[in-house]
């Protein structure tokens, strides 16, 4: 072979040897974009998820819920728990507010502090403040004074009234009750009776379970004006007229 020949032939070789060089190059660059491009996917699928994740966190909560029986039938329904955001029938209001008038205007030493505890249940944070002024032991005109002798007070509730503002808001009404009060030395009751204006309302119902026992629904007041409709009766005392003691 010339010396010709054989430049040729290493300039051919050497050219073969670059050609291949650049070929796998080219992959190695090829495969490199591949891989990011797989790992940029990756990585948006993964954050799509995180963000998925903290969307429904949220909506990840344990709700409880309440299993009835029918002794009759043998029949199981679950029971749901009212949130404070579906409307009421206007019984349940009426009930709330004949049950809370009959707890916070009876008087009994033995229930006198679950009671107590039972209307603020029925509080806003407002109300409540008024509540314990009220009842206070400061208080010379606080129930616990004012029965320290023994008396006590019933309630009966003779009507209950819902009205309507102009702007379409329910939240009003007035109770008509009778307060009938019975002194510790056997005396007759003494009646009088009452009108409350109520200013009421509903919200979430409590999270603890020692209030929300006494108000599952939310039912709240935020305020109440009592008035005498007529003046209290005279005591009566057995042998004796009425208005007069012995």
């Amino acid at each position: 072979m010339s010396l010709q020949g054989a430049a040729d032939e290493a300039e051919s070789y050497f050219s073969e040897a670059a050609s291949w060089d650049s070929d796998r190059l080219a992959q190695h660059s090829q495969s490199a974009r591949t891989a990011w491009r797989v790992a940029a996917a990756g990585w948006i699928c993964a954050l799509a998820g995180a963000c998925a994740l903290l969307v429904l966190v949220p909506l990840k909560r344990v709700e409880p819920y309440l299993i009835r029986v029918d002794t009759t039938t043998g029949v199981v329904d679950s029971v749901p728990l009212y949130d404070g955001i579906a409307p009421l029938d206007e019984s349940v209001t009426r009930y709330f507010l004949t049950h809370y008038i009959n707890t916070c205007e009876r008087f009994n030493l033995s229930t006198a502090e679950s009671d107590y505890q039972e209307c603020g249940a029925f509080h806003t944070a407002q109300r409540n403040q008024v509540w314990y002024a009220q009842w206070k032991p400061e208080n010379p005109k606080s129930p616990l004074n004012l029965h320290r002798d023994g008396s006590e007070v019933r309630v009966q509730i003779e009507s209950v009234s819902l009205f309507r503002r102009s702007s379409g808001v329910e939240d009003l009404a007035q109770v008509r009750y009778s307060t009938l009060e019975r002194a510790s030395s056997g005396a007759e009751e003494r009646a009088a009776r009452w009108i409350a204006t109520i200013h009421y309302g509903y919200s979430r119902p409590p999270a603890d379970p020692a209030v929300r026992r006494w108000n599952p629904l939310g039912f709240r007041i935020m305020d109440v004006e009592s008035e005498p409709e007529t003046p209290p009766e005279p005591v009566m005392r057995a042998g004796t007229e009425q208005g007069r003691t012995p």
